[in-house]
């Protein structure tokens, strides 16, 4: 057992891990604050995770993989925090995050629709005004002065992202289309989507606590849907299709 703080959507956590590789996987988020929170891994943890991944692999008509107990732990702590983060004001959101001019816009849609390819059109089309914040599973704190995206090292597979942070401008569903088109929509129409896609605890007495930071995630924060395809003119219409309602 082994034990370090990180600061994660701006919180110091304690955890208390099993394996030395945690430690080494949240290295760009180590701190030395006092911690608000502690969050305590056990081998049981990781065990779950391989069952979880198994089940989801038979779903599918795939046979299991022999992940190590060190990686399924970074699902576990993930898993984790989650549950724990939901009742810091903090929702965990699949998604890609992009910032222009220190000003983030997420990206959120089903696994393979296109999220990553979109923010890389944004990187090339903006060079440096662009930064990346997260690719897969950013942290989004709620609070009475607006929403904030933070990086997390659980950032897909391109590893792109890290310990940053900026205001959530705008969010915008994603999917595929011939040509590029965007409009602003309402909580109601992204309700479906957002739910869908934000992680939803296992524990239910925590489910109303999700819909209520989705509710206000969804009201702080302008919601847009983007229908693409992967050209490059594809970022400059989304960047200003959510630049509308300045003027």
């Amino acid at each position: 057992m082994t034990e370090f703080t990180a600061k994660l959507a701006d919180l110091p956590i304690l955890i208390r891990a099993v394996h030395p590789e945690l430690r080494r996987f949240l290295r760009d988020w180590l701190c030395e604050e006092e911690p608000e929170l502690t969050v305590e891994m056990q081998p049981e943890d990781i065990d779950r995770e391989r069952e979880l991944d198994a089940e989801s692999r038979a779903a599918e008509g795939l046979e299991p993989i022999r992940f190590s107990d060190a990686y399924l732990e970074t699902l576990a702590l993930y898993r984790k925090l989650a549950e724990a983060l939901v009742e810091r004001e903090v929702l965990l959101l699949h998604g890609s995050v992009v910032a222009v001019d220190g000003q983030a816009y997420l990206f959120t849609a089903k696994s393979g629709t296109g999220k990553s390819t979109h923010t890389r059109l944004w990187r090339e089309l903006f060079g440096e005004r662009a930064v990346m914040i997260n690719d897969d599973k950013p942290l989004l704190r709620v609070s009475e002065e607006g929403v904030t995206a933070f990086g997390t090292p659980w950032n897909g597979k391109h590893r792109l992202g890290g310990n940053l942070s900026a205001p959530l401008k705008a969010l915008c569903i994603l999917s595929r289309d011939e040509g590029n088109h965007i409009e602003p929509i309402s909580l109601e129409d992204a309700f479906p989507m957002l739910f869908q896609q934000c992680y939803r605890p296992r524990q239910p007495e925590k489910m109303p606590l999700v819909l209520s930071l989705l509710e206000r995630l969804g009201t702080e924060v302008k919601c847009y849907r983007l229908g693409c395809n992967m050209e490059p003119e594809a970022a400059r219409v989304s960047y200003q299709g959510m630049q509308e309602e300045e003027t």
